[in-house]
């Protein structure tokens, strides 16, 4: 083998999607929202013109498909702007949205420039229940008017419920509500205990009946509904034995670029305080993912500690959730505590136990904390004044 064919084969695979975060703001409060505590603030975002080159560079670097998120990618005053820069890139283009902010125009405006497909989340069946759990009254029946609107205009629709102890009995009626408004894809996404979620845990986190009901339940309409719609689903990593392997592995086939311009691994690697991440204002996209510290950190399987580094799997689940390792133990190089072999899975037990064993504690609702940068909402105008 030539030394390019041995340099060539050291380097880590190119990545296949990219998570545009366009910025933290948000009418909604979600309790269970994987957003950092510390959330950054409009006047640090990206613009539109270095966004449309962050948008090159990923295309370049063999990126296929954006999801741009947030926060609430609609309260950016340019995100038309910034839907035909993806598409001008040759990107597939995935709007993640609350809907909240939708208007009919819009969502025919998103159709006309190219907008391929439109994820819209939603906390609940019961309009009540949805919006104590996001935290926005009335925004449960703008998500049902936004979703109508996204079918008359032709787009792609993939309902995304994310669904703990609060909002599981409704999970029949969650996936019935996806199918009434013509949803190609559902995803059932149980909570992720990071960020927000992870303040809220004991009152988020389901018994392991609740998740065998769940998953059953899953399984039941995935055949009902075979050729009408699609059902993908996320299950707790706090009921597993094993870890799976998180966005497909550390630096293998996903990036992030948070608001400000920082490149993340997967968009919750900025909970890990060691880590010194790159930022696309100061150094090309390649560069960051080829060698960038914080990619290079947990890439590959020579960091692993044992149990990892001797397990068969290790090339399977890549050690599993850094941020959760870190969250959990508060040493991200730590084996993820969810495995059975890791020396710390009683913290997973104790965690379960203390959830379906503890009172309700009060939640957390989301928020910059002293008022900053909240969205204000007159009807369905959004201010966009930070």
């Amino acid at each position: 083998m030539t030394t390019d064919q041995q340099s060539s084969a050291s380097q880590p695979p190119r990545p296949l999607g990219l998570l545009a975060e366009l910025t933290h703001r948000c009418p909604q409060r979600c309790v269970y929202c994987s957003n950092p505590l510390e959330l950054v603030r409009k006047n640090a975002e990206l613009t539109t013109e270095q966004w449309a080159q962050v948008f090159e560079q990923a295309a370049d670097l063999g990126v296929i498909h954006v999801h741009l998120s947030g926060g609430e990618p609609t309260v950016r005053q340019d995100l038309n702007e910034l839907v035909e820069a993806a598409r001008q890139a040759g990107l597939y283009t995935n709007l993640i949205t609350s809907g909240t902010l939708l208007d009919e125009a819009q969502v025919h405006r998103f159709a006309e420039i190219g907008l391929d497909h439109v994820q819209l989340s939603i906390e609940d069946s019961d309009a009540e229940l949805a919006d104590h759990i996001g935290g926005f009254d009335g925004a449960h029946l703008r998500k049902m008017a936004a979703a109508a609107w996204i079918g008359d205009a032709g787009l792609r629709l993939t309902i995304n419920a994310v669904v703990h102890r609060q909002n599981l009995h409704h999970l029949e009626e969650m996936i019935q509500l996806a199918v009434s408004v013509g949803a190609d894809r559902m995803e059932v996404a149980h909570a992720q205990y990071q960020g927000w979620a992870l303040k809220n845990r004991d009152a988020l986190l389901p018994t392991r009946d609740q998740l065998d009901e769940a998953t059953r339940l899953v399984e039941q309409y995935r055949q009902r509904l075979d050729g009408t719609m699609a059902i993908d689903y996320v299950v707790p990593d706090y009921h597993a034995i094993r870890p799976k392997a998180c966005m497909g592995g550390w630096g293998r086939q996903f990036l992030a670029v948070s608001p400000d311009g920082r490149v993340l691994p997967c968009h919750g690697a900025d909970s890990i305080p060691e880590l010194t991440f790159d930022n696309v204002r100061d150094r090309p996209l390649d560069e960051i993912w080829f060698d960038g510290e914080a990619f290079e950190r947990f890439r590959g399987v020579d960091w692993m500690p044992e149990p990892c580094k001797s397990c068969p799997e290790k090339t399977k689940d890549w050690g599993g959730c850094r941020c959760q390792a870190f969250a959990l133990t508060g040493d991200a190089a730590n084996t993820d505590p969810v495995c059975a072999l890791s020396p710390q899975h009683d913290l997973v037990e104790q965690a379960v136990e203390e959830a379906t064993t503890t009172d309700e504690p009060t939640w957390q609702y989301r928020g910059f904390g002293d008022g900053g940068d909240v969205v204000q909402v007159d009807g369905s105008i959004a201010s966009d004044d930070g």
